[in-house]
């Protein structure tokens, strides 16, 4: 069975591994082409995954100079706001603060379970986003309690829930998916 070709002219092919049943000797046939991609099955093809460049590849060094430059930009702000920044602060709304971030972490911990259960790729991100959350979460928590009575509550939170479920986020977030 050949190969079938899409109108607009690919910039990658990606041949990998097929995700039918046990024992099929099936792969998927991927072209990435502006400005849709499209997937065909066959039956021939080997068992591990081949690139093939046809044409330029999208310009990530540009996007990492970007971002590289924004995190280095940030480093001087820091010290200012280390500087200028009020030791105690009143704050209106609060508990809308901490709440929308709970139901953030309750949407993003429960969509990485139902995708995990689900064997869906698409795992990853959102367990990468909600790691990110449970830390930022650990840490707000336990210095805006810092010198009050919740100090130990909070630590006890940070140890004993919210990292190590970032860890666990971590770790989907890092594997490949199968």
């Amino acid at each position: 069975m050949g190969l079938l070709i899409p109108r607009a002219r690919p910039t990658r092919l990606v041949v990998c591994p097929g995700d039918g049943p046990p024992g099929r000797k099936e792969t998927l046939v991927m072209a990435l082409a502006a400005p849709q991609a499209r997937a065909w099955r066959t039956r021939r093809g080997p068992r591990t995954a081949l690139f093939l460049r046809v044409g330029r590849t999208p310009r990530t060094p540009r996007t990492a100079t970007v971002l590289t430059g924004a995190g280095l930009v940030l480093l001087p702000w820091v010290v200012v706001l280390a500087k200028t920044m009020p030791q105690t602060s009143e704050v209106s709304n609060w508990s809308t603060a901490w709440i929308g971030l709970d139901l953030m972490l309750a949407a993003g911990l429960t969509g990485t379970g139902a995708l995990l259960r689900r064997h869906d790729p698409r795992a990853s991100p959102v367990a990468a986003a909600t790691a990110a959350l449970l830390v930022m979460d650990a840490w707000f928590d336990v210095t805006t309690s810092a010198g009050t009575g919740g100090q130990g509550t909070a630590l006890l939170l940070a140890a004993g829930a919210e990292l190590p479920l970032a860890v666990a986020c971590a770790a989907v977030a890092v594997r490949r998916p199968r």
